[in-house]
């Protein structure tokens, strides 16, 4: 086993807590070994002046990373899991997954008013196509305003009055000490959470068993049942930041239940499916969801946006 073992890491200060959580969590159970940080931009880091759709989708948090990962600069990435594209680059593979926090999302106003309560007309920033179509759904008078850029910048142009309110998902919000700002955590009714919203992603690459070993302690087999049948309900459906998809899974008594959502962009049309079984089943019942959708009219949707986004 490595003396020292390299995690991959973007730099923002919710990325950093994130890989500082697993640097203590693990030199903790092995106390043997070092644990070092390595700090990488990616695409998405750089470019903060357009909207994620636009960019490429998913994949732009993780891409240089993996590069890392796979050429041995780092042994270990941490990734923020619904960043995470449904493919996986070969010779890499997710390891343990640890317990998740909180999948919802908020919504943090500057007057303290709730969604229900914003004015006629108020402006809502976010980045998310998925966050948008929701929003426009129940509230279709509200104006979307786009918006990028880490935590700390969200909130600084909200408390600037760029914008009423902001909507963010409560995982970062609480792991960087935030709570008092929030105004109201959605009802997964009204906001349906990203797929693996919360989790963590700790990549590794398959031809290393001694790191899969080092951090298999850190895995949640609950939250790991969970996640995969939310990711095989995303996979199916070809799903990315380019398209405004949903899923939300959770497990109790040993059966996995999950929601799923596609929309189209203004909201006007918002399928919802669920599906329900044996938690030994999870990403095959991920897989009946995403068929349910399709073949309601989401293959429709989906092919439509995908058209769109080619011909800008």
């Amino acid at each position: 086993m490595p003396a020292v073992l390299k995690i991959g890491t973007r730099g923002s200060k919710l990325a950093l807590w994130q890989a500082n959580w697993v640097k203590a969590a693990l030199e903790k159970a092995h106390p043997d070994i070092m644990v070092e940080l390595v700090v990488i931009k990616t695409k998405g880091d750089k470019i903060q002046d357009v909207p994620l759709a636009k960019v490429g989708g998913k994949g732009l948090f993780v891409k240089e990373i993996e590069e890392a990962l796979l050429d041995g600069r780092i042994d270990l990435a941490v990734h923020s899991m619904k960043d995470m594209p449904g493919d996986i680059p070969n010779g890499l593979c997710i390891g343990p997954i640890p317990e998740r926090e909180i999948p919802l999302d908020v919504l943090i106003s500057g007057n303290g008013c709730k969604l229900a309560d914003l004015e006629n007309g108020a402006s809502i920033g976010t980045s998310s196509l998925r966050r948008a179509a929701q929003l426009l759904h129940v509230r279709p008078d509200i104006r979307i305003i786009p918006l990028r850029g880490n935590l700390d910048t969200r909130l600084r142009k909200l408390d600037a009055g760029q914008m009423d309110a902001i909507v963010l998902a409560a995982a970062g919000v609480r792991r960087l000490g935030l709570e008092e700002r929030v105004t109201e955590y959605l009802d997964p009714a009204c906001m349906l959470p990203a797929v693996a919203q919360g989790a963590l992603c700790l990549e590794i690459r398959e031809s290393d068993p001694n790191t899969d070993r080092l951090v298999s302690v850190l895995n949640h087999p609950e939250t790991r049942t969970v996640v995969l049948g939310e990711r095989a309900f995303l996979h199916r459906l070809e799903g990315s930041c380019q398209v405004p998809v949903a899923g939300h899974g959770t497990l109790e008594n040993g059966r996995f239940s999950i929601k799923g959502m596609v929309a189209n962009l203004d909201g006007t049309v918002r399928l919802l499916a669920s599906a329900a079984g044996r938690a030994d089943r999870a990403r095959e019942i991920g897989i009946e969801l995403a068929e349910k959708l399709l073949a309601r009219g989401a293959k429709r949707i989906l092919q439509e946006l995908t058209a769109g986004q080619t011909k800008q």
